[in-house]
């Protein structure tokens, strides 16, 4: 069982456009779709289409639209009753695949609801093999929430009522940026990320090239590279994973947009690229990419074909419209070439 824990989640909207974005023009949609969305539901949407077991663990009142979405997908989950309207998410696609998006900054929730929330995680996550912290925090989260929800779960195993009641800990990924992505890594409580000899750090991080960048940025721990170099300079993504790594993390998988995606553990250092696809809308590809290499994780993989099926997932993502998920029997993991990288 793989969990997902989706703090804002959102109605994601995908409007696709014949030709470029002008801005200060009107210009008439080619078609409209929307999702369910969130980087943790769209991770859990894309499980379910390959036939694994998941459920999604979010916020959201009776009759919201996200929630509907997901029961009519198939999609379980969790929900913890909210009084406000869950937010909707804005993309626009252009042909080629470029994409902008405009995204609502979610309900607020009071302190005593985000207990709650993480309460309803402890509760479902017993027995699972990952828990998956994805997307950004609503207003008035603390930036080191993932961080301490990582604690709480591996401090919760084994009492009886936590998530290792019936099968150990679950190995924890966190997917997210800015103040909570760094938070993730390097703690920004008072006593760190360890708390009672318990770690916040996460067993897989899973950045794109500007998380990666920003985050080596905020932690002091590579020379500073942009978005752009570390996609054009796949050696130097891996060195800034690496740095990452040696501070405590598990794994990182970078994703490299249409340059594919970085793997680093303590053992080695993976990249894998996938053929140029006829990319179509970009939303959720890296979600996907997550949902692909756990996929893996969970047959056994090595970690090199962890990677290889991330890829796979993320190019099949990136070629279909909106936030459409690929399944499995989508992906072409044979076309995609793993190059070994060095650590430093």
């Amino acid at each position: 069982m793989i969990v997902t824990f989706t703090a804002n989640p959102s109605l994601d909207r995908t409007v696709a456009l014949p030709g470029p974005l002008e801005r200060g023009e009107v210009q008439r949609a080619v078609s409209v779709s929307q999702e369910s969305g969130g980087k943790g539901v769209n991770v859990s949407r894309a499980l379910v289409a390959s036939g694994l077991q998941t459920i999604a663990v979010l916020p959201g009142g009776d009759g919201d639209p996200v929630l509907a979405g997901l029961h009519h997908d198939g999609v379980p989950f969790a929900a913890l009753p909210i009084d406000e309207p869950l937010r909707t998410n804005v993309a626009l696609t252009e042909p080629g695949g470029v994409t902008t998006k405009i995204n609502e900054p979610g309900p607020v929730l009071s302190a005593e609801e985000q207990e709650a929330l993480i309460m309803l995680l402890l509760e479902r996550a017993r027995g699972a093999s990952w828990v998956v912290l994805a997307g950004s925090l609503p207003p008035g989260f603390p930036a080191d929430f993932y961080a301490t929800v990582a604690r709480r779960l591996r401090s919760s195993a084994g009492t009886g009522d936590g998530p290792g009641a019936d099968g150990g800990v679950p190995l924890i990924a966190v997917d997210s940026s800015g103040g909570p992505l760094v938070a993730a890594v390097t703690g920004t409580s008072p006593d760190g990320v360890m708390q009672d000899g318990v770690s916040g750090k996460p067993d897989l991080l899973k950045p794109n090239a500007e998380e990666l960048a920003e985050l080596a940025a905020a932690a002091g721990f590579a020379t500073a590279s942009t978005a752009d170099e570390l996609e054009a300079d796949p050696q130097a993504a891996a060195a800034a994973a690496a740095a990452v790594v040696r501070s405590g993390v598990g794994a990182v998988l970078a994703t490299l947009g249409s340059k594919g995606a970085v793997l680093v553990t303590a053992d080695g250092a993976w990249l894998a690229t996938h053929p140029p696809v006829a990319a179509v809308s970009t939303v959720g590809a890296g979600d996907s990419s997550l949902a692909g290499y756990l996929l893996a994780h969970g047959q056994g993989a090595a970690p090199a074909d962890c990677l290889r099926q991330a890829v796979a997932h993320g190019a099949a993502a990136a070629s279909l419209p909106g936030s459409t998920v690929p399944a499995v029997h989508q992906t072409t993991p044979d076309a995609v070439t793993i190059t070994a990288l060095r650590k430093d």
